[in-house]
């Protein structure tokens, strides 16, 4: 169903005010069980993966291209000068669209389907997040877990970064930080937590076992003293000496997750 839309205030479009204030997105999506996708491939990708529509806007020029997978949703249509005060920037990629979330899995369905995973703790910052799922999506592992108070991975920055992998692979959220790891170990996974110390393991030379949880740590801070204590070995990406001596000693975390995600799945391809 179209309907025409001449007014950035027009109540009708609450769905899609203010997309760059964190805290008021945060609070409004939490309220309406509802997320962003930007962008045609990303709308595709969410459709796909089988969250509703609840409402689009767009202008005239992307009606056509994304009238297959609208359905019966309410298309709103705008001026691109009505689009960018309502976002609050300008949307090249020329749709948003107002998504239903759909009830997370548990924990223990997302480790009983996978044998490997990633586990986030605390990165709290959504483009590191979205980045983090689309290295693992890409490279096979097979779900994620985050901890409490790790961000969204359904927040409009994430999925635009993730490019949509965030629909492509199980996530589940722990319900408690403090006892997380213990989950993850009587479900058989060894547990591998990322520090950049150079005095643990080369991730390139630990015995993977059958079941592996690579816990990876935000930005600055990295683990936390208890994930490093409880996991069941610390694990790190080698730097080269030259680089050590020029003070760089670390990647960043998507960086990091890259190459363990990668060295993850040596020897099951």
């Amino acid at each position: 169903m179209l309907e025409y839309v001449t007014d950035a205030a027009d109540p009708r479009l609450t769905d899609f005010t203010r997309l760059r204030d964190v805290e008021l997105r945060k609070s409004l999506e939490a309220e309406r069980g509802l997320f962003m996708a930007e962008g045609e491939k990303v709308i595709r990708r969410a459709v796909g993966a089988g969250y509703p529509i609840r409402s689009l806007l767009t202008t005239r020029r992307w009606l056509q291209p994304l009238a297959d997978v609208l359905g019966d949703a309410t298309v709103y249509v705008v001026s691109d000068e009505i689009m960018t005060a309502t976002a609050g920037f300008q949307v090249h990629r020329g749709a948003l669209a107002s998504m239903a979330r759909l009830p997370l899995p548990s924990t223990a369905s997302v480790m009983e389907s996978a044998n490997r995973l990633v586990v986030l703790e605390d990165i709290v910052d959504h483009a590191n997040v979205g980045a983090v799922f689309r290295c693992a999506a890409a490279l096979g592992v097979g779900g994620v877990i985050l901890s409490p108070r790790c961000a969204d991975p359904l927040y409009r920055r994430a999925v635009k970064v993730s490019m949509g992998a965030v629909f492509s692979i199980p996530y589940a959220r722990m319900d408690n930080w403090y006892t997380g790891l213990d989950e993850l170990r009587a479900a058989g996974f060894q547990t591998l937590a990322l520090t950049p110390d150079q005095s643990a393991t080369p991730l390139d030379e630990v015995k993977l076992g059958d079941r592996v949880a690579l816990l990876l740590g935000a930005e600055g801070d990295g683990l936390s003293s208890r994930w490093l204590h409880e996991a069941d070995e610390p694990v790190c990406i080698p730097m080269s000496p030259a680089a050590m001596d020029a003070g760089v000693d670390s990647l960043n975390v998507v960086a990091a997750a890259a190459i363990a995600c990668h060295g993850l799945m040596r020897g099951r391809r």
